[in-house]
């Protein structure tokens, strides 16, 4: 079935959750009326939907709620506004229109079919994925029970199935280590988690909620040597490691176990910029972006989960909020990309740092966001220009689980030579 339909918008934000409902709130109220929002489950809220448990709003709604409540808040406001959004509706490919300078946005849905329409810009607020087995190489057989974290919590608290009895987790990355305590509540028994690297990846509070008071061992420095089983997972051999990650032989442990669930890292989903040829950032997997959030090419912008991986859907919302802000800008004609830019790179410590450029004219408005590389205490944040320290911030710690931001301000740039700049952040031990 193809429908006849070309409708033309303002604005096409692709992806219904807390960023690209953020977004669009924020383009309406920036003066643009005229919004499609596409969102590809049967619901608007993306994956909060599933993340029953509190902690969430307490930086945007300033209380604690649960996914599905913080969800619940930005659709009312969609609504409020009369937002028109789709739902179970897939977005195919984003084209550039070479009769103009917009976008024909092409999607398929089960009520109206193949649907070809166009706006002016674009933002893409589509999400990431989690790792699979396959991306990190587990050996041993490939026996049924094993399934990403955030696969097994969509089972349990959305569709009502149990998962195992036994469970083991590889990864202590967030939804890993929730997921931990919802099982134990569910009547399963946890026997570990196991993180390859020296230190957890999730935050410190979810540790302490969902580990420490459930008393479920946290194995740092080890990983899945070995899976055993035929057609369900029966045991699970993990085994510690060196800091080249090798294997140290003789202190293999076995947990017999019917489950293993895998929290090892997230990557932003981001297929369709790439198709459309938008440039992507060799650490972070989304796109490269400006301080406006907008991509290499001019009309698309990206935020949340599919610009690079948060920690906190607070912080979700306020850059969606950013990403509609500056597109409506950018529809109105008050974007110049023309202007003398200055290029912004991780120093030593840093994992990544976005923007990765930002406009001379904008420099008040640009905040660094960036990750470590490795836990650090009692350190500084050194912001730099061609190498000359301008800025320094002490820090009690810095943990790479947790993202960090820097905001600029033009008087830290008073009697400092700009062109051609570089502007690094690094840690100064």
């Amino acid at each position: 079935m193809m429908s006849s339909k070309f409708n033309k918008y303002d604005l096409i934000i692709v992806g219904g959750g807390s960023a690209g409902l953020a977004a669009a709130v924020s383009s309406y109220d920036n003066g643009i009326k005229d919004i499609l929002v596409i969102e590809k489950d049967q619901y608007l809220g993306g994956i909060l939907l599933q993340c029953i448990h509190n902690g969430f709003g307490l930086h945007e709604f300033k209380e604690e709620l649960a996914g599905p409540e913080y969800a619940q808040r930005f659709v009312d406001q969609v609504n409020e506004r009369n937002i028109k959004c789709l739902v179970n509706s897939m977005v195919l490919e984003i084209k550039k229109n070479e009769d103009n300078n917009d976008f024909i946005v092409e999607y398929s849905s089960l009520e109206e079919g193949y649907v070809c329409c166009s706006a002016k810009a674009v933002i893409c607020a589509t999400g990431c994925s989690e790792r699979t087995r396959g991306a990190i190489s587990i050996p041993g057989s490939r026996p049924s029970g094993i399934m990403t974290a955030g696969l097994a919590q969509r089972y349990l608290n959305i569709e009502g199935f149990m998962v195992g009895k036994r469970v083991f987790i590889l990864g202590s990355g967030d939804i890993g280590l929730i997921m931990a305590r919802r099982m134990t509540l569910e009547g399963a028994k946890v026997l570990g988690v196991a993180e390859l690297m020296p230190y957890s990846n999730g935050l410190n509070r979810n540790i302490v909620q969902c580990l420490n008071d459930f008393n479920i061992p946290l194995y740092l420095h080890h990983t899945v040597k070995e899976i055993i089983g035929k057609d369900r997972i029966e045991k699970v051999v993990i085994a510690p490691v060196d800091d080249n990650l090798q294997f140290i032989e003789g202190q293999d442990v076995v947990f017999d176990v019917d489950t293993l669930l895998l929290s090892v890292g997230l990557i932003p989903n981001n297929p369709l910029l790439e198709s459309i040829g938008v440039k992507i950032h060799p650490r972070t997997k989304g796109p490269i972006v400006n301080e406006n959030l907008e991509t290499s090419i001019k009309g698309i912008f990206a935020c949340g989960n599919s610009l690079h991986v948060h920690d906190l859907v607070d912080f979700v919302s306020e850059e969606g909020r950013l990403a509609g802000k500056k597109a409506s800008d950018y529809i109105k004609g008050l974007i110049n990309s023309n202007q003398e830019i200055i290029r912004i790179e991780p120093g030593k410590g840093i994992g990544y740092c976005l923007p990765t450029f930002t406009h001379y004219e904008n420099l008040n408005e640009t905040t660094l966001k960036f990750r470590v590389t490795k836990p650090y205490k009692n350190v500084s944040l050194n912001v730099l220009v061609n190498g000359k320290s301008i800025k320094k911030i002490k820090k009690l710690y810095l943990l790479p689980a947790e993202m960090e931001n820097i905001q600029l301000k033009n008087i830290d740039f008073s009697n400092i030579d700009l062109t051609n700049a570089l502007i690094t952040v690094e840690v100064e031990e």
